[in-house]
């Protein structure tokens, strides 16, 4: 749920507390890997082959 669409001002800080949290640990990733990590649907792509070698659209034909 995004931060605008929480229903509640505690929500909306969860929310908030928890995209601030995403983002360090995205640059902090990026730090030690050396490089930025993939954005959109190349890091879709590359998250799914990372859990069992097999693209999204393999997975979907099995």
């Amino acid at each position: 749920m995004g931060v605008e669409q929480a229903p509640t001002a505690k929500g909306k800080q969860a929310a908030k507390g928890l995209k601030q949290a995403a983002a360090r640990d995205e640059r902090k990733t990026e730090a030690e890997t050396g490089h930025p990590l993939k954005k959109g649907a190349e890091r879709f792509e590359e998250r799914s082959k990372s859990s069992d070698g097999k693209s999204a659209d393999a997975k979907q034909k099995d």
